[in-house]
């Protein structure tokens, strides 16, 4: 059985500026599994910058509130809400609430800087 604590894991700040810290990696944990798990946190008021993977990504909203943008498309999410993120789109999410949005992210085929790209803020109308 293997088990590893959030607590245990480094937090780091993400290359889409979010304060992170990754669970599982299979080229890190001796798990057999097909995918990256990271727990994630934006500071109220902020916001990730916007970034695109090469990989499927899936948010899993544990706490807090805000506005997920994939693409032109923007939308509210909470608590119990999974968002899935194609390859290749354009992604950020904004911390609207008076708390730490908490999230999950999952992303599949595991997550590589090298299939992390920033991308500037879109220009607001």
């Amino acid at each position: 059985m293997q088990v590893k604590s959030l607590a245990a894991s480094p937090e780091i700040i993400a290359n889409d500026g979010c304060r992170l810290r990754e669970l599982l990696h299979p080229d890190k944990d001796p798990a057999l599994i097909t995918y990256s798990l990271a727990i994630a946190w934006v500071d109220p008021g902020q916001s990730t910058h916007p970034h695109a993977l090469r990989q499927t990504e899936v948010y899993y909203i544990i706490r807090g509130h805000g506005v997920m943008h994939i693409g032109q498309e923007a939308r509210d999410v909470g608590p119990g809400d999974a968002i899935v993120i194609p390859p290749g789109h354009a992604q950020w999410i904004e911390n609207r609430g008076p708390q730490a949005l908490e999230f999950a992210a999952i992303v599949s085929p595991p997550w590589r800087a090298e299939d992390d790209r920033r991308l500037p803020m879109p220009s607001r109308v």
